[in-house]
């Protein structure tokens, strides 16, 4: 095999300066759909499967309502909470990210809490994971880090080597990596964790004022996780473990409940905060930013059928209602378009007309046709706009509030390069055993990679988090600590 390098095409074979940041008007600004290689890449890889999902392909999931418990009209002008008391119906789908339709629900791997709000301005869609952060924090590098946790297109099999090689280069994903070989990595079932929305997004009020906000959804079931051994042995014996005990539980009665709290940002603080507070790989801490209680969500019916709520619905961070808009977050800007653009080539054209991700209230709008329309089509109303037939009309006040943008439109990274700070907190948060578990998981991870390369690259990465904390692990393979991190 040569050694020699290729150079990195497109699909049209013109060569790509930049894989590792989208183009965004100015560091902070948005990203900009004239970065034809993003929207290429996200756009091939939601059509990378035939018919199952590419990413979160297995899940089971419920309905539900949503309850307002305290008044947070002062942030956001969001009908759904608008007032206490309010109960709005909502459906959630939880599910594994890397494994195939009929893997098991009890391995390793971050767990998808992807939520629809049917309020009475059209449905929301709070698209996110049990944890707080990812591994990546620019959507142009999704594909890539996906492929790494799928099966290798030769052997057919998962890729340690691969695993390992992307995160080892990427040490942005060091936070999740160290949350993933955590306890929290196997959760014991789907009422036993939190949810989070992981992005940064923006609420804005009647009055135009805005906030930045993070979702944190918390389990009042209690935290609990699966022990390596048990997690093995249900992955053999009942690999529908989760699925089973979701179903269950809501049949019998024993309803999950969680309980939903923000944090709140003050706009100029993003300018200000010691973390980029748009990087979905860093979180924001309590302490600056306490948590302030919304509702309680709770989950009281089963689907009747599998197929035609769970597999087919469809969720999407862009299914977005007045008084919740994106932030600059550049993983959140490539969801915005690539999970509608899954659902239209998995489901099709019309998916927002299913019974399940159809809005409550009246939808009216002139997209005609499509494959699969099953309802009058519009009839012979007007199909265009603007007109002169009193056609559904556009409201001024609803228009999104947006935010300031400066700089030079190109690829760049984000500001913050600062990996090591968080995760080792994390580190040093967790008691003894927790931490001695975290080793033998990662351990017992980074064995099967084939190039110690790869292994002590890693390793350098775990140090700068917590000295101790790489020292272990490098220990646990019987490697070195890198010379030059022993002397950082």
């Amino acid at each position: 095999m040569s050694n020699e390098r290729k150079n990195l095409t497109t699909s049209w074979g013109s060569p790509v300066g930049d894989n590792q940041n989208s183009i965004t008007a100015g560091a902070r600004g948005p990203v900009l759909i004239q970065d034809v290689h993003l929207l290429e890449k996200l756009a091939h890889f939601n059509r990378e499967r035939i018919p199952e999902r590419v990413v979160h392909a297995k899940g089971a999931g419920a309905h539900g309502y949503f309850q307002v418990t305290n008044d947070v009209s002062q942030y956001t002008k969001a009908d759904f909470l608008s007032e206490v008391g309010k109960r709005t119906p909502m459906f959630i789908r939880f599910s594994t990210v890397a494994g195939e339709l009929g893997s098991a629900d009890t391995v390793r791997d971050p767990r998808g809490f992807a939520v629809k709000f049917y309020t009475e301005e059209g449905n929301y869609d709070l698209v996110g994971n049990n944890t707080p952060v990812f591994f990546i924090r620019d959507a142009i590098k999704f594909p890539d880090f996906i492929h790494t946790q799928k099966r290798d297109p030769q052997t057919h099999l998962k890729n340690p080597t691969a695993v390992w090689d992307f995160w080892s280069l990427s040490p942005e994903s060091l936070h999740q990596v160290t949350i993933l070989m955590s306890d929290r990595g196997i959760p014991a079932t789907f009422r036993h964790m939190n949810g989070y929305g992981s992005h940064t997004f923006k609420w804005v009020n009647a009055e135009g004022e805005a906030v930045w906000v993070k979702y944190h959804f918390k389990t009042e079931q209690g935290i609990k996780n699966l022990d390596v051994k048990l997690a093995e042995k249900l992955a053999g014996e009942n690999p529908d473990y989760h699925t089973e005990d979701l179903f269950n539980a809501i049949e019998k009665g024993d309803f999950p409940k969680w309980k939903l709290y923000v944090q709140i940002m003050p706009l100029e603080d993003a300018n200000t905060y010691r973390f980029d507070p748009f990087d979905v790989t860093k979180v924001w801490s309590q302490k600056d930013y306490p948590l302030i209680e919304v509702g309680e969500m709770v989950l009281d019916r089963n689907p009747e059928n599998y197929f035609a709520e769970v597999e087919q619905a469809t969720f999407s961070p862009g299914t977005l209602v007045p008084g919740i808009e994106p932030s600059p977050d550049k993983m959140l800007q490539g969801r915005l378009f690539a999970y509608h653009d899954a659902h239209r080539y998995r489901v099709g054209t019309n998916h927002q007309m299913l019974p399940i991700n159809r809005a409550k209230n009246e939808v009216n709008n002139y997209q005609r046709d499509g494959a699969m329309r099953f309802d009058t089509n519009g009839g012979g109303s007007v199909y265009y706009e603007p007109n002169s037939f009193s056609g559904p009309a556009e409201t001024p006040e609803n228009k999104q509030s947006g935010f300031a943008v400066s700089g030079v439109a190109e690829s760049v990274p984000y500001d913050h390069h600062d990996h090591y700070t968080q995760a080792g907190d994390l580190y040093r948060l967790l008691s003894e055993e927790e931490r001695t578990r975290l080793v033998e998981n990662i351990v017992n991870a980074m064995k099967p990679v084939e190039r110690e390369d790869i292994k002590l690259r890693q390793i350098g990465h775990f140090y700068k988090a917590d000295p101790e904390y790489g020292t272990r692990i490098a220990e646990g393979l019987g490697l070195e600590v890198p010379k030059e991190e022993a002397r950082s």
